[in-house]
């Protein structure tokens, strides 16, 4: 779950949340290739989580299995969530939106990362 990949969307998701919340406090609505940009990091997610999956059948099992499985399924669904309602919010709050889900999305991941390095014995 440490690794290039988590480090690499959670960077992402920085940059684009310095951006959405940028475009938010200049009052403008997100743009397609914002929209875009938000699917890209979704599908970085889902990587993500697909390598999360793969991992649970090494051998490591986190010692919360199922809090781990939740976490796994709310950081998947973050990013189209987001995506939906900025799409039904075309004004600067549709920015904020991505923005603000931007922001969770490192804490989730880092979560993730918390749970899955304390294995069960």
């Amino acid at each position: 779950m440490n690794g290039p990949l988590s480090v690499a969307t959670i960077i992402a998701a920085l940059v684009l949340a310095a951006w959405f919340l940028l475009r938010a406090a200049l009052d403008r609505a997100p743009s397609n290739l914002d929209l875009w940009a938000t699917l890209v990091l979704s599908a970085l997610v889902a990587v993500l989580v697909a390598v999360a999956v793969v991992g649970l059948f090494d051998g490591s099992r986190p010692s919360d299995t199922p809090t781990f499985l939740g976490y796994l399924v709310t950081t998947l669904g973050f990013g189209p969530v987001a995506f939906y309602l900025a799409r039904l919010e075309p004004t600067r709050w549709g920015s904020l939106i991505l923005g603000v889900a931007c922001l969770v999305l490192p804490v989730l991941v880092l979560r993730l990362q918390q749970i899955a390095s304390v294995t069960g014995a």
